[in-house]
């Protein structure tokens, strides 16, 4: 195959990474807590061709010596910017927003593969039954259970009158006997967003087998590490997607797109006369 159609046909699957990239920041641009990813590219291994047997005829040579033959470029990575999206008031007893970009709740998930933990920065939360009459658990959206300081689902026990979220993340449930049931919301902070692995829209993971400890990843805020918590009730925050800048980039990316298709086109042509050479 000719050297400027591997080329191209390298590039342009590492550039539908990118594509599938902005569009899911542009389907989730309304989605709460979300946080936008941001890919970045690198060259391929390059080929040195020596074709000057005589180095000394070379002196003066404003350029390298030889002939450098590149094989496109890939995807190095897709990490999330954890840069603080806007806050919006809801007046809602349960909803709540950090106020500072590196902070997550903890959750707990359950799929085809089991259950597991995930952090999420959507703070829209809901109580629904257990099963028992005189409990309610809290929940997201998605009825993921949220988990308190010691990894366990929050459990509000008895008839509830009134719900206060605390700066600190601390969950307080008045009762109507008068008695207050206090629960410290799992509060992580996440130091090296490239480690983590979205598993959908506002839900990100930590992938057991890469090559480093969950501590150097983020670190669980607990004990006097919870003054570093800041969160504002009442309130949600929606996602740092800028659409602008993602329909800009998706513009550039189509460009690139049309460039190494046409890069193709015009090595098969110039195949066809050189095979129509007689």
């Amino acid at each position: 195959m000719n050297r400027m159609m591997i080329t191209a046909t390298n590039t342009l699957g590492q550039l539908q990474h990118k594509l599938d990239s902005i569009g899911n920041n542009i389907a989730n641009v309304d989605t709460t807590g979300f946080k936008r990813s941001e890919t970045s590219f690198n060259d391929l291994l390059v080929q040195q061709f020596n074709n000057m047997g005589d180095k000394a005829s070379e002196i003066g040579r404003q350029t390298p010596n030889g002939i450098r033959q590149g094989n496109g470029a890939k995807m190095s990575q897709a990490q999330q910017v954890l840069t603080q999206g806007t806050l919006k008031s809801t007046s809602r007893d349960l909803d709540a927003a950090f106020t500072k970009p590196d902070l997550f709740f903890t959750v707990r998930t359950e799929d085809e593969k089991g259950i597991s933990t995930a952090y999420t920065r959507d703070g829209a939360f809901y109580l629904t039954p257990t099963g028992n009459s005189d409990e309610l658990k809290l929940v997201t959206g998605d009825g993921n259970a949220v988990l308190d300081e010691y990894q366990d689902p929050i459990i509000i026990t008895g008839s509830l009158k009134d719900l206060v979220i605390s700066k600190d993340g601390q969950l307080s449930a008045a009762k109507d006997d008068g008695s207050i049931q206090t629960f410290n919301l799992g509060v992580v902070s996440i130091k090296k967003p490239q480690f983590m692995e979205k598993i959908s829209g506002n839900l990100l993971s930590f992938p057991g087998d890469l090559n480093v400890q969950e501590d150097e990843v983020f670190d669980t805020l607990n004990g006097g590490l919870r003054e570093k918590i800041s969160l504002t009730q009442g309130s949600l925050e929606n996602s740092n997607v800028d659409l602008s800048k993602e329909m800009s980039d998706l513009i550039n990316v189509q460009r690139q797109y049309q460039f190494q298709s046409r890069a193709i086109s015009m090595a098969d042509q110039m195949s066809g006369l050189v095979n129509g050479i007689r």
